[in-house]
């Protein structure tokens, strides 16, 4: 049986028909709800410890004793002592999207990801952009990838899809809750960079430079475009320099990820890691 010490009682939800069972089901699959009520769902202790490491608020924790096992649900909600109820397997089986999720999910606060938050503690932050990236899987893999390099920041210009979606979360594997993410439009984007005299790299087919002969030990944002038709024409006109890697095959480009994990941990190389 799941460790829970804590002297206090605990609600019990047994019922689907539930209305918080069906709140959160709503949650899941709606971003209006999820902008509606800045709630959204974090399945799993992991996820659920690095998104309050990451400073995001535990608003209220399910959990299901014959799932967890031996678990302990204290060190979860020690940072921010949120509302705890006790769920049936029935339940957790009906709002959980995975079982291998330890039997505890948690309703968590979303964040304002607004340009005017993001802060540098370096004078040359490597910052990783990604203009309208939509599928789910490529925007986890992104972050994924910023988080193992510890970009300053990541960007994302023109967004096709809401962060908090549980395939992003589910796909990035927390580390949406690791990274300083900022969003804004294309212009907003590289007037902050421009401000904040970043120099733009971007990848782009035409018009450019081995990636490996440019210089990211300054200030650099790595500019990706998606898959299908790239970058528009305005990151083009405002970018410091255009950067390509070299293809040797039949095709002339790569998963977003991947070219983005290339240049990344190029600028990491010459950054002596």
């Amino acid at each position: 049986m799941a460790i829970f010490t804590m002297r206090m009682e605990t609600k019990l939800i047994s019922s689907a028909q539930n209305p918080l069972v069906k709140k959160i089901l709503l949650l899941k699959e709606k971003s209006r709800e999820r902008r509606k009520t800045g709630l959204f769902v974090v399945e799993g202790q992991r996820e659920i410890e690095l998104a309050q490491k990451g400073g995001y608020t535990l608003q209220t924790l399910l959990f299901c004793p014959e799932i967890m096992g031996e678990l302990s649900i204290e060190p979860i909600i020690k940072p921010s002592n949120p509302e705890i109820i006790q769920v049936s397997e029935n339940v957790y089986g009906k709002v959980a999207h995975r079982g291998t999720t330890e039997g505890v999910l948690g309703l968590m606060q979303s964040k304002n990801h607004t340009l005017e938050n993001i802060v540098f503690k370096n004078k040359t932050p490597l910052v990783l952009v990604a203009e309208a990236p939509e599928k789910p899987g490529n925007i986890g893999a992104l972050l994924r990838t910023a988080d193992a390099a510890a970009v300053d920041a990541v960007l994302i210009a023109n967004p096709k899809s809401d962060l908090y979606s549980p395939n992003i979360i589910r796909s990035s594997v927390g580390c949406l809750f690791t990274n300083q993410i900022g969003v804004g439009t294309t212009d907003e984007i590289i007037d902050f960079l421009q401000t904040n005299q970043i120099k733009i790299y971007c990848a782009a087919l035409t018009a450019s430079k081995n990636y490996v002969d440019c210089d990211f030990k300054v200030a650099s944002a790595l500019v990706m475009g998606t898959e299908a038709i790239g970058l528009t024409d305005t990151w083009l006109k405002n970018s410091d320099q255009n950067i390509i890697i070299p293809m040797q095959g039949e095709i002339d480009s790569m998963n977003v990820s991947v070219s983005a994990a290339i240049l990344i941990f190029e600028a990491k190389r010459q950054r002596g890691f």
